[in-house]
Order: C-alpha cells, then structure tokens, then sequence
C-alpha cells in the first residue's frame, strides 16, 4: 500500500517510531507479534496495494473497505492460506476477479463489491468449501451466471456452508443455472438488476432455507415455478422461511401462484412491472406478516380478495396499472396500519364507504382513473396523517366535502375530471401544507376562496368548471354582490375574443415565415416558440404550429396524443392546448435554463463530468419511462440537445414529442416516413423507415458521446468524413483525455493523475458506442442503460 507513515489516521499516529502492531488498525499475535488481522477500512486511503502484502502469512482478516484502492487485485493474496475474511468492497479495483484467490481455503466471508472488476465469475471458485458469504455485487462483470458445476462450482456439494450470494448490479447475462437449488445453505439471494432471462428454475423450490430473493430487474419470462404455482403440502409449506421476495421489472406472465400463500413468513412481496395475469388469488391472504405489497404494471383482472383484512400487518398495497375491476371491497378500508395505497389507472366501480375512515395511519390514496361514482364521504377527515388525496379521473358526484379541510398536514389534493358541483370549501383555507391543488374539470360555482395557499395557485387549478367567480388571477369574473353569475356573458364573450386571437396569431405566423422564407416544403413542422407569463406571474412556453405544412396537423394531433398519456419529472409538462379551425398550439411548462445545446456549445455555460453524467440519467429515467412506463411503448424520434431542456437546479426535462410515434400494444416497430434530425437518426430509419424503441437508444448512444466529446455528430472532428461514433471508436481506450471536451478538463481539479477520471470517462464513451452499434438488435434497452450510467454516476466524487 502507498501510504505515508507520517499520516495522522483517525488519531493515531503510523510511525516508524512506534512499533508496527501499536498501529490503528493493526492486530497482532500476543506470542510471535506477528500480524493477523489488518483493518483499515473507512480510512481514505489510495494508491495500488503492495505484493508484500503476501507475506503476512498469517493474516486471517483483511479488510479494506470503504477507501480508494486502484489497480489490480494482488495474486500474492492467494499466498494468504489462513486468510477467513477478505473485504475490499467500496474502492477501484479493476480487471479480472484472479483464480489463485481460491487457494485461501479457509475464506468464510469474501467481498469485491462495488468496485470497477470485469470479466467473469471464476469456475474455480466452486473450490471454497468454507465460504458461507459471497458479495460480488455492482461491478461489471459479465458471461453467464455460474453454473455451479464447472463455473463457479466444479463440485456443488463445495458451497454447501454458504449462506449469502450476492452478484446484482453487474452486466451478467444468460439463465439461472438449475443447480443452484443444490446450495441448500442458501439464506439470501440477490441476483438482480443484470440482463438474466429465460424462466425462474423450478429447482429453487429446494432452497428451504431462503429468507430473502431478489431477482428483480431483469429480463426474466414466463411463469413463476411449478413449485410455487402449484399446490402446497400440508405436512410443510414452500420456502416457509422466506421473508422477501422481489420478482420486479422482468416479463413474468401467467398467473400469481395460489400456492404462495404457504410463505407464512413473509413480509414484502414485489411483483410490479411484469405481464402477470388472471385473479389475486384468496391464499395472498394468508400472508398474515406481509408489511409490502407490490403488484402495479402487470395485466392482473378481477377484484381484490374480501379476506384482504387479514394482512393486518400491511403499510403498502400498490396495484396501479392493472385491470381490475368491480367494487373496492369494504374489508380494504379496515387496514389500519396501511401508509401507501394506489388503486389509480383500473376499472373499479361503485362508491367510496363511510367506513374508509378507519384507515388512521394513512398518508397516500391514489384512486385515480378508475370509475368510481357517488359522494366523497365526509369519514375522509378522520385520515389525521394524509399528505397526498387523487381521486381524479372518476365520477364523483356532489360538492367538495367541507371535512377535508381537516386534513392538516395535506399537500396534494387533485379531485380533477370529476362531475362535483357546488361551492369550494373555505375550509381548504386551513391547510397550511397544501402545495398542489386541482380541481379543474367540475361543475363547481361560486367564490374561489382567497385565504391560506390559494393565493399560490394558478388559474389551472379551476379551469373548466361551471361558474367560478373570484379574484383576476383565476382568470375567472369577479363575483357579483348579489351572488348572480353572468356564465352566459362570459362564454358570449369567449366566443368573440378566441378567434380574434387566433387571427392575430395566424398573421404574425404567415408574416414571420414569409419574412423568413420558410413557407416550403422543407420548413420545420413546429416553429417559433413563444414565451409567456400567466396572469399569475407563471412563465409558460407556448409552441405554435405552422399549419402551412403538410402533415402538419396530423404532427400536432400526435404531440397531444403523447403528452396526454405521459407525467414525468424528466418530461416537460403540457399545460394545455389550443385547437380551432386557424391555430394549433401547446402550452407547456416554462423551463427557465434553457437547452442542453446552449450549455454544451456557449462559453458562457460550463458543465462538469458529474453534471454532465446526471444530466444523461435524467434524460436515459425519461426514456426509459416512454419505453417501459406505458400501456403502449412511447418512441420520441428526435432525440438531440436542443430537446433536453434545464431547470434552475440542472435537471434535464425531454421536450418536443412532435414526432413521436405510439406504438401498438406488442409490436416493435411502425414504419413511417418522419425522421428525425441528421447525425441522430439510427441507419434503420433511413434505409428502412422503421421507427422503433431501439432507435432512441441510438439516438441516445450519440447524444452521450456528445455530451462528454463536445462535438456534434457530423463534421466537426478533424475528418469532415468520419462520424463522431467513428471517431471516439478509432480514439478509445489510448486517447481518451484526447477527445473529452476541453470545458471538462478545465474544470476538472482533484486527483492529479487523472487515472480515476480517466477510467470514469471511458466508461462512458463505451456505453455510447454499446447504445448506437449499427443493428438494432445488438443495442441494449433503456432499463439496463439507465442502471449502468446510474452505477457510472454514483461512482463520480
């Protein structure tokens, strides 16, 4: 190790003057003073580990976590035959993972995780027959999961004490290995977040000692097991010492397994974002101990199990984006210690009881597009810890109940796309927490009250209701005295003023294209975006369509539809829209620090790698939620820096969906003669016209290339003939520092050597080439992008 003894470490002085076993961290024998045991984590130490390391013979424990160790991992530890614990999780080891590690025969515990190591998991490590933890997680290794006969394990009945096997967060691809029900040990699994697919294996049914399995974030398909769909013996239930179960983010299909109420021992169960289909089955319910659980983003139908008052222990029942149907069933509303409950985006009918009262620690409903009818029930004041209320997109009818005006501690409230009528409550005054408020698309009428929060609201919040009458900020008449509202006025004047406006707007458009010659064919579908300020002092973009264009409505029409369906914080929000015979225009947020271009190519805006790097995360959550977030996979089609716009504190919003294509449910790819900008474009566009998600991928790889090198994809590198993809591929890994944007470099201060940003940069540029490769089926998908640049961001100081 490169360490100066002249360092003072949490205290203690390493002195040549002091013997070596007085040294922090450092253990030696009472008889021989030999050393033992090193400890030297979470001391901020760096440099590469010295050889000699190997000649503390009778090392049992070394551990190094939590510091800034690079290089290679020393061969010499395999000298270290009395070695029982080897910890260098947390630092910058890189390159293979070596073999000679298992002539530690004596290893209990060993832990590379979270380091930089490729290559793959070594076969002789089946050698270990000690070992009871293995920690091999968020590196980058690759090749496919150990078999355990002949890949990690040349004998399986050598890992028969190992009780922790953790390899998530790497890029290892492949299927679970049936032999891995062999490692009957086995208390915790943990091989998510990697590119694994084909089926779960039945095998792991044997492990009847798992306690915790995360296989999420994957690529998994078809059905869970047959042990766990079928039926349970009585004489022992299936993994009866299970506690967790993560199966998420994978494409599981068929049924949820009645049989998994035998895992009596559970506590969290997560089965979001897969294909699952058919019934809740009523065995979920005797899962008496389940804390979480998570079934949104699947096909599942039916209607919640009556018997659900027996999870008694349930905080977090999310259930969103399925196709449920029928009544909420009354035995839901008597969970009393369930915290979150999202029911939003299915078919459930019927009316919400008096008794949902009962529910004293809630803090989140979301009952949201679904279709629910009746009043709100007054009971709804007795939830004392709510902070979020969405009942949106239903058809409650009636007036706002005065009683959640006691909801104190409140900050969302949307009761939007409803059919209630009467009067805003003056109650909604007292809540002091109340940060969003919409209840457009009512029937209400009468003073919009003026007290508490409201004063912070926009005339959003109350648009397209009745009869509303207030103060001039709401875009609403002042209320009359006499309490008489003049609707019929209002509207008449409406009428009037709209299509003035529109006309007004119509000339300047035809003047400003005629005064810019941008009447052909060739000009942009959507021109000249316009910033406005709100009666309220909110800013607000307003992109106006060019209706002299063909195709032009049919690209408005296409920009609607997508923002219709879409709400996310990496996606610039559409307010409204404005559509009649002479104009086509969205209102869209106003994103105040402009485009990703303008920081990339100004001098007066500088970004360095870690903003730049969160940035492109931002913008890979975004995609992802397109791609994957949707009934039907959203395609953006232009992805490029003018597209990414900034806010105040640096987080990328997607905008310009203008092109975006909406793809039918299970089909890849739609042709189409649109394409997106030059130098973005995937080849298959061109060649072919196919618009698919693996497009933006290529458009994505291009724009990260972009975003480190700083130079556009076409003719800006020293051969006008080379692409910038063919550029950084001739120039990696020799030239890196060669090719990164001069604005990084400047900005860059620490580690001198440059080795860590190096490595870091690299990383990246790799990444961008791995996303734009020619064929479409050779690019990886947005989930696993955005796990690697996250992994890739998390690792910059």
């Amino acid at each position: 190790m490169e360490v100066d003894p002249t360092n003072t470490i949490k205290g203690n002085n390493w002195t040549v003057e002091a013997n070596f076993c007085e040294w922090i961290g450092v253990v030696c024998s009472n008889r021989r003073q030999r050393v033992i045991a090193l400890d030297l984590s979470h001391m901020g130490l760096q440099g590469r580990l010295s050889p000699y390391l190997g000649n503390l013979s009778l090392l049992t424990s070394l551990d190094l976590r939590n510091n800034s160790f690079y290089g290679m991992i020393l061969i010499e530890i395999g000298h270290l035959s009395r070695l029982k614990e080897l910890i260098l999780e947390l630092n910058q080891f890189e390159g293979n993972i070596p073999h000679i590690l298992t002539q530690c025969q004596n290893l209990e515990v060993m832990s590379l995780a979270t380091n930089r190591l490729t290559g793959g998991i070594p076969r002789e490590f089946g050698a270990f027959r000690k070992l009871q933890q293995l920690n091999l997680s968020s590196n980058d290794l690759q090749g496919q999961i150990p078999s355990f006969r002949g890949s990690i394990s040349q004998d399986i009945d050598s890992l028969q004490k190992l009780q922790k096997l953790y390899i998530s967060a790497n890029n290892l691809t492949g299927m679970i290995p049936r032999t891995i029900g062999n490692m009957s040990s086995l208390h915790k699994l943990d091989i998510g977040s990697n590119q694994i697919e084909g089926e779960i294996p039945s095998e792991i049914g044997n492990l009847v000692n798992l306690e915790r399995m995360s296989l999420g974030v994957n690529l998994l398909t078809r059905e869970v097991p047959r042990e766990i769909r079928g039926c349970i013996p009585k004489e022992m239930g299936f993994l009866k010492r299970l506690t967790f179960l993560e199966l998420s983010d994978n494409a599981l299909d068929g049924n949820i397994p009645s049989s998994i109420g035998g895992l009596e021992r559970l506590q969290r169960l997560y089965l979001d974002n897969n294909h699952l289909e058919g019934l809740i089955p009523n065995e979920i319910c005797n899962l008496t101990g389940l804390g979480e659980l998570l079934l949104q983003q699947n096909r599942i139908s039916g209607s919640i199990p009556k018997c659900i008052e027996n999870l008694s222990s349930l905080q977090m029942f999310l259930i969103s984006l399925n196709n449920m149907i029928s009544v909420i069933p009354l035995s839901l509303w008597g969970l009393q210690e369930l915290i979150f409950l999202n029911l939003s985006h299915n078919s459930f009918n019927g009316r919400l009881p008096l008794e949902i009262g009962k529910m004293r620690a809630i803090e989140s409903i979301d009952l949201s597009w679904n279709r629910l009818t009746g009043a709100i029930p007054s009971s709804i004041q007795e939830f004392e810890s709510l902070a979020l209320l969405n009942l949106s997109r239903n058809s409650f009818q009636g007036s706002i109940p005065q009683s959640i005006g006691h909801l104190k501690g409140l900050e969302f409230l949307d009761l939007s796309y409803n059919e209630l009528s009467g009067m805003i409550p003056e109650s909604l005054e007292a809540l002091a927490f109340l940060q969003i408020l919409n209840l457009s698309f009512n029937k209400l009428s009468g003073e919009i009250p003026n007290g508490g929060h409201f004063g912070n609201f926009s005339a959003l919040s109350f648009i397209e209701n009745e009869a509303l009458c207030g103060n001039a900020i709401f875009q609403v008449p002042c209320c009359k005295v006499n309490g008489m509202k003049s609707r019929d006025k209002r509207l008449h004047i409406l009428y009037i003023t709209v299509p003035i406006v529109s006309v007004i707007l119509l000339v300047l458009i035809i003047c400003l294209l005629r005064k810019h010659g941008a009447t052909s064919e060739k000009a942009l579908v959507l021109m000249l975006v316009y910033k406005g300020t709100l009666a309220n002092g909110i800013d607000i973009a307003v992109k106006v369509l060019n209706l002299h264009i063909e195709g032009a409505l049919k690209s408005f029409d296409a920009e609607c539809d997508a923002f219709r369906m879409i709400r996310h914080r990496n996606l610039v929000k559409v307010i409204s829209t404005c559509t009649n015979a002479n104009l086509r225009a969205l209102v869209l947020q106003y994103v105040p620090c402009g485009s990703l271009e303008k920081w990339l190519y100004s001098n007066n805006y500088n970004l360095d790698l870690l903003q730049r790097v969160k940035i492109m995360a931002n913008v890979a959550t975004a995609i992802e939620y397109l791609h994957h977030g949707q009934p039907e996979p959203i395609v953006h089609c232009d992805l490029k820096p003018s597209n990414i716009l900034l806010n105040k504190d640096l987080v990328a919003q997607v905008c310009d969906f203008g092109i975006a294509k909406i793809l039918a449910e299970n089909k890849l790819e739609t042709q189409t003669r649109t394409l997106g900008t030059i130098g973005y474009i995937a080849p298959e566009y061109g060649s072919e016209g196919k618009v698919s998600t693996k497009g933006d991928v290529y458009s994505f790889g291009i724009l990260l290339l972009e975003v480190i090198t700083g130079k556009k994809p076409i003719g800006e590198m020293s051969n006008a003939d080379i692409s910038l993809r063919q550029w950084v591929g001739a120039s990696i890994p020799e030239r890196v520092l060669d090719i990164v944007d001069t604005k990084i470099l400047r900005m860059k201060h620490e580690d001198p050597t440059l080795s860590k940003f190096n490595s870091i940069v690299l990383l990246i540029l790799e990444l961008g080439l791995e996303c734009s490769k020619d064929l479409p089926g050779e690019r990886m998908d947005m989930k696993t992008i955005m796990v690697k640049l996250n992994k890739i961001k998390l690792s910059l100081p």
